[in-house]
């Protein structure tokens, strides 16, 4: 173990950081290739552990039990941006860490992420810091109504977030403020939303996904449809500011950019991701190699494939009760594609699965899915 070449041959171990769906899927895509996988994650029996070799139960922030997965791995990735930055560091000289820490630096801070867009001239909303009352007045003044305020780290699916279209949410946002760090965003009025994958290798090798145009609820990824229906133009753009990201960043693995799409077809850059992203699922079965294998070839040091599209597709998440009617009908829906992420318990929200189909028309691959609307 302990391999500290750049190059990750099968057979050799994939040690991940996080068991949940996305580690489930990396790890998926690892055993096909013939690596060996390790899970670290403080759920037993996590869904990624499910399809691996062996799992570590402990606490992201556990050195003692990372330098243990380290000792048992030759090379570390992670399934969510969220990890223990501090610990990473202490097993760079222990194992091959690929992914620079700056990726995790940048994109698990909103602030971070905001000011790199911002200062390599990539589209962006106006923001600002907010760490007290005094600075939120002043951010919205500058700002104005309506923006949101969102937490700087942690909060996914619309959570910590506050909404201020008012004075009156101006009131609850500056009681609600906490001992946080804060971003102030400008809340832009948009067409659609969408996201792109791009996967970059050590050698600079970069290959973008088709991109998705997407649909939430609740603050949730809902349904994704490819390639999104948008003008080829905005293909386009997407393409050039994933590919710049993926430079300035000097990214290795794949990164999930998700985009606004202005009613002028210009792209303003919401969110990004340094791992596999939901709005991706779709590349397992639409396209010639999938969002998990390429995470896992960049990480292990190999070459990564010209993406192509098999087939047009259409991604539907599987939130809460809704897996339980996809079990449940599954006999009769020989098109889809199941994915059944085998967590434990089933809540409200929760992302227990999701459902893909293929085929040349978006209109009937909506179709087949739309009980779950």
């Amino acid at each position: 173990m302990n391999n500290l070449s750049n190059v990750v041959i099968p057979q050799e171990t994939i040690g991940i950081l996080g068991g949940g769906q996305l580690g489930q899927m990396m790890a998926i895509a690892a055993k096909q290739m013939g690596y060996k996988v390790g899970i670290l994650d403080p759920t037993p029996n996590a869904p990624a552990a499910q399809v691996s070799d062996f799992q570590i139960i402990a606490n992201y922030d556990d050195q003692e039990a990372i330098n243990s997965l380290a000792n048992k791995s030759d090379v570390i990735t992670y399934e969510f941006e969220n990890v223990d930055q501090n610990t990473i560091q202490k097993i760079e000289d222990k194992v091959l860490v690929p992914q620079k820490l700056n990726e995790l630096i940048i994109t698990s801070h909103r602030k971070h992420e905001k000011d790199f867009l911002f200062n390599n001239d990539l589209p962006v909303v106006n923001y600002k810091y907010v760490s007290n009352k005094e600075e939120l007045t002043s951010a919205v003044n500058q700002i104005g109504f309506p923006s949101i305020l969102k937490t700087c780290e942690g909060g996914y699916d619309g959570h910590d977030q506050i909404d201020i279209n008012n004075e009156r949410d101006m009131v609850y946002a500056s009681n609600n403020l906490s001992d946080r760090e804060w971003l102030l965003e400008q809340k832009v009025s948009f067409s659609k939303e969408v996201s792109i994958m791009v996967a970059r290798n050590s050698d600079n090798q970069i290959e973008t996904f088709p991109l998705s145009e997407n649909i939430h609820k609740n603050h949730i990824l809902h349904t994704s449809i490819i390639p999104g229906r948008v003008p080829s133009s905005v293909h386009e753009q997407a393409k050039n500011i994933a590919v710049k990201i993926a430079k300035k960043l000097s990214l290795v693995g794949v990164l999930g950019i998700e985009f606004f799409l202005l009613p002028n077809n210009q792209l303003i850059v919401n969110e990004m991701a340094p791992r596999p992203h939901n709005s991706g699922h779709y590349t397992i079965e639409a396209c010639n190699i999938s969002q998990f294998e390429a995470h896992i070839r960049c990480v292990c040091g190999l070459s990564i494939p010209k993406i192509k599209m098999d087939h047009k597709a259409v991604m539907v998440n599987l939130l809460g009760k809704n897996v339980l009617k996809a079990r449940k009908e599954l006999k009769n829906n020989p098109n889809w594609h199941l994915h059944d992420y085998g967590k434990a318990e089933v809540r409200v929200g929760r992302k227990m699965g999701h459902i893909t189909v293929i085929g040349n028309s978006i209109e009937d691959l909506l179709g087949k899915v739309k009980q779950f609307k």
